[in-house]
């Protein structure tokens, strides 16, 4: 029975993505979802305003590797690093 109810929840939250209102700007969907999911309402929000998911966001997603790049990225924050250097260092499409 609990397996049923998870398969059933699991469709749900499916059928809700999919239909899922773009807001204005053209992109958002599955991809917009994705990046909320994975990575934050900045990443989404910043992503549907027309900015790429960087990579080392996407390295955070592999398994004990993702790891050493959210600590990398903790570093770079202690350091106190601004998306404007980040802008500067990795380009505009990204930040």
């Amino acid at each position: 029975m609990k397996k049923v109810m998870t398969y059933m929840l699991v469709g749900l939250l499916l059928l809700g993505a999919v239909n899922i209102s773009v807001a204005g700007s053209g992109r958002g969907g599955f991809m917009g979802f994705i990046a909320g999911c994975c990575f934050g309402i900045r990443a989404a929000g910043d992503y549907n305003e027309g900015k790429d998911i960087h990579w080392r966001e996407w390295c955070i997603l592999i398994p004990c590797a993702g790891a050493v790049f959210a600590i990398w990225n903790g570093v770079d924050g202690a350091n106190g690093m601004t998306t404007a250097e980040l802008a500067q260092q990795y380009g505009s499409e990204y930040y």
